[in-house]
């Protein structure tokens, strides 16, 4: 993965997927709750970014099972998952303390 800004998305599903695996609608109803509900995956964006995340070794099958006829295919996050995670984090955080550190030095400013 590369050192760029990771999307909105994959941030929040790989959040959800540090706690513990989860299924795919089990990770929309997450990825909603993480985001406050700003953000709503699709379906089928939700399964489009899975597979490029596998894709990209960040995240695994983690198995199945049926539940009232239908497949729940489960997903983890990937030792790999993790790191670009966290990378991002650290990025953000980065970023937040710049802007707190250029909100000060406003402030600051007009006291003077």
């Amino acid at each position: 993965m590369s050192k760029t800004e990771m999307r909105q998305p994959t941030f929040l599903i790989l959040t959800a997927l540090a706690r513990s695996p989860h299924h795919g609608y089990s990770l929309l109803a997450e990825t909603k709750k993480l985001s406050g509900g700003r953000v709503t995956l699709k379906p089928g964006s939700l399964y489009a970014t899975l597979d490029r995340l596998q894709e990209e070794g960040l995240v695994q099958d983690a198995g199945e099972e049926i539940v009232t006829g239908r497949l729940r295919r489960y997903y983890s996050l990937t030792d790999d998952g993790a790191t670009a995670l966290k990378r991002e984090v650290d990025r953000m955080e980065a970023a937040t303390d710049l802007a707190r550190k250029s909100l000060q030095t406003r402030i600051t400013g007009a006291l003077a």
